[in-house]
């Protein structure tokens, strides 16, 4: 019988692989999208698929955005993919290659792929895997599986996504498409969107903070400044020269 792989074994292993410490504001960040991850691929019914791909890249590039040293920020994610037993550029060559296709498809044209309604026999591989979404009656559906839809929509009309009939209707024609839970997908899609403003909220604030503190401390060594330079031209009996 083989031992499944606990949510500990996971972040175990993403620790020796990336050892530098995580920006206290990302920790959460990091931990909640490994754990997702964890919990997904130990599911008897969940299947690799480049859109869930392509969720996980987006999820950590949006959430990730304003990190220092920036330069770590490949580190982790290398680290939360391998942690899960996943291949890092595999994930990152499909969101790209998703991306790619966005940006050559109108947004009408988009929606009618997803939803099955066109078809595109030059990304046969990414049709295959839109129709094996769709014929697989377990297909394990996840909320970075909506952000990976999200994105392509988003990329190929952002006005589309802000306009909020408009990407209903889009969402319906994609989800009776691909037999998905339309309810689920809204609210997790509604939760994504609401969590990128916290954290755009939650970096403007540290960056105050941050821009604060340095005025502080610019105030200070002035001062100090201030001080030497006084005490310099005081005579040895306290008279000034």
């Amino acid at each position: 019988m083989n031992n499944v792989r606990t949510v500990s074994d996971t972040k175990r292993t993403f620790y020796t692989l990336h050892t530098r410490p995580i920006n206290s504001i990302y920790r959460r960040v990091v931990e909640e999208l490994m754990v997702e991850m964890h919990l997904l691929s130990v599911n008897v019914d969940f299947r690799y698929d480049p859109f869930y791909a392509l969720g996980v890249v987006t999820s950590f590039n949006r959430f990730m955005q304003g990190y220092r040293p920036e330069g770590d920020k490949e580190s982790i994610f290398d680290a939360i993919c391998r942690a899960n037993e996943a291949d890092p550029q595999q994930y990152r060559q499909a969101a790209e290659r998703l991306l790619h296709l966005a940006k050559s498809l109108s947004p009408q044209a988009l929606i009618s792929w997803l939803g099955q309604k066109h078809f595109l026999p030059e990304f046969s591989d990414l049709q295959d895997a839109v129709r094996a979404i769709a014929t697989n009656s377990k297909f394990k559906y996840s909320r970075l599986f909506a952000i990976g839809l999200f994105s392509l929509l988003e990329l190929s009309d952002p006005e589309l996504v802000k306009d909020e009939a408009r990407r209903t209707e889009a969402l319906t024609q994609i989800c009776q498409g691909l037999n998905l839970p339309e309810d689920k997908l809204s609210k997790d899609l509604e939760l994504y969107r609401s969590n990128l403003e916290k954290m755009a909220q939650a970096l403007i604030a540290m960056e105050d903070a941050l821009k604060a503190e340095r005025k502080k401390r610019e105030d200070r060594e002035q001062a100090k400044a201030i001080a030497r330079s006084t005490s310099q031209t005081d005579t040895p009996d306290g008279s000034s020269l």
